[in-house]
């Protein structure tokens, strides 16, 4: 029997072969990461004066601009939406204001509930992420009774703020809550009257329904400021602490990228859109003047930016992202 006689070079050589061979052999692939088409929990703070604001997102849901606005053309719609990269139909955000004034903690605006689906209805669950719970807030003030707005305010049949007291403009209330009313509306706002009547009612109930007047203090550093037209008494709140302002303005916008390039642009849901159109520019021009920073219930979450003017037209300038407000 014969045995081969391998040097230790050649026996060298054919190792490094082999690792060459592996290093150039493609290497088996990862498993693909699953998406997870899911966003983090929707609220966003800020400090205003010796305030906290935190902005709750209700939800989003897709708005068709083009079936519901009025007075702009589709051509219109499209140029001004393309300019902002985006198309029919733009997910709508549903935003709410938590205001931790210290004595007090306001909410402004409840979100859809569910009213508008499972697109929305996180409200409760975000207020809960932001470190808050229902039981904690004292007093819940509505911009206007349309169902994007009140659908919050209950659960189940009963309140969802149980030691709340709620509080509407008596001009919206007086219309909203008026069955009658109903029949003078157009006929996509009917089920509008049923959800304010159905929402309120436990509230109501609980003698814990009040009403308030136009342009009236309703807690130290909350005022309530009548801006109607989208509905007869849709109410705006000016919120400040230590001369800083937040301007809570309800539906002023519903789709920034048109209605700030054209404030006549409205849309059919409001009561009467040549007011609607009046406060629109008013409130734009004062928020520019002011330098306030507005909360927008219906700007790409959270909301929260202040008004440039550009002689006819606005810019939204959002406000800049706080890791950690007031810290």
């Amino acid at each position: 029997m014969h045995t081969k006689n391998y040097s230790h070079t050649g026996i060298m050589n054919f190792i490094a072969l082999f690792l060459w061979i592996l290093a150039m052999a493609p290497l088996p692939a990862n498993a693909a990461a699953p998406q997870v088409r899911t966003q983090g929990q929707g609220f966003y703070r800020m400090t205003l004066g010796d305030f906290e604001i935190t902005t709750l997102l209700d939800g989003t849901h897709p708005f068709p601009i083009d079936k519901v606005m009025i007075e702009v053309s589709k051509e219109e719609i499209a140029r001004d939406l393309s300019r902002d990269g985006l198309t029919a139909p733009v997910q709508g955000s549903i935003n709410a204001f938590l205001i931790n004034t210290g004595p007090k903690l306001i909410l402004i605006d409840t979100g859809a509930g569910t009213l508008y689906g499972d697109c929305c209805g996180h409200l409760l669950a975000n207020l809960r992420a932001a470190g808050y719970q229902p039981e904690q807030v004292d007093e819940v003030y509505l911009t206007h009774l349309h169902k994007d707005h009140v659908g919050g305010i209950f659960l189940d049949g009963k309140m969802a703020f149980p030691n709340a007291v709620l509080r509407v403009s008596a001009t919206d209330a007086d219309y909203w809550l008026t069955p009658a009313n109903k029949a003078t509306a157009p006929e996509f706002l009917s089920t509008f009257f049923d959800s304010a009547i159905v929402s309120v009612a436990p509230y109501i109930k609980a003698g814990r329904f009040k009403t308030f007047s136009a342009n009236e203090q309703l807690i130290p550093g909350i005022t309530s400021m009548a801006t109607p037209g989208h509905t007869p008494g849709h109410t705006s709140f000016l919120v400040e602490s230590q001369s800083n302002a937040l301007l809570v303005w309800g539906d002023i916008i519903h789709v920034a990228p048109i209605q700030l390039q054209n404030p006549k642009a409205s849309v059919e849901y409001d009561n009467n859109p040549l007011s609607a159109q009046r406060y629109r520019r008013e409130l734009l021009d004062l928020a520019a003047k002011k330098h306030y920073i507005v909360g927008a219930a219906h700007i790409a979450f959270p909301g929260l930016g202040r008004i440039r003017k550009n002689k006819h037209t606005y810019d939204w300038i959002p406000v800049n992202y706080e890791g950690a407000p007031g810290k």
